[in-house]
């Protein structure tokens, strides 16, 4: 790659795909095993390759890392964003929640420029607002009222915004495979209590698939991290819309849903965004270079 937002554009887009084929594995595995069983070996796993990779010296650098409170916020904010999201989702329609949930990108947008100081250029103002107008038109979730399950959505794309605003302030100061651990360490904690009491016991395809979705999520959140190492907030934002795109496909190919027309023009409106960011920026690269 020419420059590291280009990189970091990249791993950000894999990692939302990586992420959306984690969704994929945690609603084949939901209907069976207890979401929080299914979110302790997710972390057990990312965990266990974390410490297999870094050894010894692993935890003694987390242990002296400087900003591992930071770390421990922003890990607070991700389990509070995701126990918001998962309630909300029980009650509402997947195009509900999935609309309300992707006004993380606008939310974070406006957070790097009030607290990071991010110059947002038009054109990723523009992205943005494409890419949500994609979401509204795919989704379409008509007939929508302010209930609790809404405030509950819109806490959780709030929440998630300010982790990923965390997340960059947090990854120009620390190593990816020590803020891997740090969460990890923190999810585990949390989703073991509740193990406890929601505990079955899986079959060798279930603990497969129990595997794979740590394998899976580590490598989402190793690209997530990384990416966001790379590239300010601003930029990389418009992206997490792509995530929709390989949840319609993976509908298809899986479960055979077939897109419909406002799926595919919503569709296409999120890669616009994406192109515009891409397009911008190599602009802006030539200009300043």
């Amino acid at each position: 790659m020419k420059n590291s937002v280009s990189l970091g554009i990249l791993l950000t887009t894999l990692a939302y795909m990586a992420f959306t084929f984690h969704d994929a594995i945690i609603k084949v595995l939901a209907s069976t095993i207890p979401v929080w069983q299914i979110l302790f070996f997710r972390s057990l796993t990312i965990l266990v390759g974390c410490l297999a990779y870094g050894r010894g010296k692993l935890l003694q650098q987390t242990l002296r890392s400087p900003i591992i409170k930071p770390m421990i916020a922003r890990s607070v904010l991700l389990l509070c964003a995701w126990l918001s999201y998962y309630s909300a989702a029980s009650r509402l329609q997947l195009a509900e929640v999935t609309t309300l949930y992707y006004a993380a990108p606008v939310v974070g947008t406006l957070l790097a420029w009030f607290i990071l100081k991010e110059k947002v250029t038009p054109a990723r103002w523009l992205a943005v607002g494409v890419g949500f107008v994609g979401v509204l038109i795919a989704c379409n979730p008509i007939g929508l009222t302010i209930s609790w399950p809404v405030y509950l959505a819109l806490q959780a794309a709030v929440l998630w915004a300010c982790a990923m605003v965390l997340l960059r302030k947090t990854s120009l100061h620390e190593k990816t495979i020590i803020q891997l651990a740090v969460s990890n360490v923190f999810f585990l904690a949390m989703t073991g209590v509740a193990v406890l009491y929601t505990w079955r016991t899986p079959d060798m395809a279930q603990l497969a698939l129990l595997i794979a979705t740590g394998i899976v999520a580590g490598c989402a959140q190793f690209a997530l991290f990384e990416g966001m190492r790379q590239a300010p907030v601003s930029v990389l934002a418009p992206f997490e819309y792509s995530s929709l795109i390989w949840a319609f496909l993976l509908g298809y190919l899986i479960w055979a849903d077939i897109p419909t027309p406002n799926v595919v023009v919503g569709a296409a409106m999120i890669l616009g965004a994406g192109l515009i960011i891409i397009v911008s920026e190599k602009l802006r690269h030539r200009i300043t270079a």
